[in-house]
């Protein structure tokens, strides 16, 4: 069983996260992930069948770097923006080893345009392993796995 205060860290890393996002701070999301690192946005259909397709991929701590570039800089003035607001529910905390913890959490991602029009961007489940030491939580990876196979409309920022 994970210590109470374990899960209160790993919660508080998840919450992190997810307030990056909605604040479209892409240093903040960075910041989430230790070294090694990956970030992985897929469909359930792709991971039912084992298939390495994905939305998006970024498989080292240097790909999540460029994410963060190609976003703020490449990308920027180049498409409609949004913002989101991420719901989120932990399901299990498993220890994998000492220091290193399996999370799985679901989530609903809403999604507001610049006219003011509010939908949902995505349903599904991070599955997440998370480095814990003394001095920090980070991810090692996290995988937004999507319930669908079709979006609402295209993503810029991870889910």
């Amino acid at each position: 069983m994970v210590e109470r205060s374990v899960i209160e860290r790993v919660d508080a890393l998840q919450l992190e996260y997810l307030s990056a996002l909605d604040r479209r701070d892409m240093q903040g999301w960075a910041s989430c992930f230790g070294d090694p690192a990956s970030y992985i946005c897929t469909t359930c259909e792709n991971e039912e069948q084992g298939l390495p397709l994905a939305l998006m991929l970024d498989d080292s701590r240097e790909r999540i770097a460029d994410r963060v570039n190609y976003v703020t800089r490449v990308w920027a003035g180049t498409f409609e923006d949004y913002r989101m607001r991420h719901f989120v529910q932990r399901l299990t905390c498993v220890a994998q080893s000492p220091n290193v913890l399996a999370v799985e959490t679901q989530f609903l991602v809403a999604y507001t345009t610049t006219r003011g029009q509010s939908e949902v961007l995505a349903t599904g489940v991070y599955l997440d392993t998370v480095v814990i030491d003394a001095a920090s939580t980070q991810f090692r990876s996290k995988k937004a796995v999507l319930d669908t196979v079709v979006m609402p409309r295209y993503l810029v920022y991870p889910i």
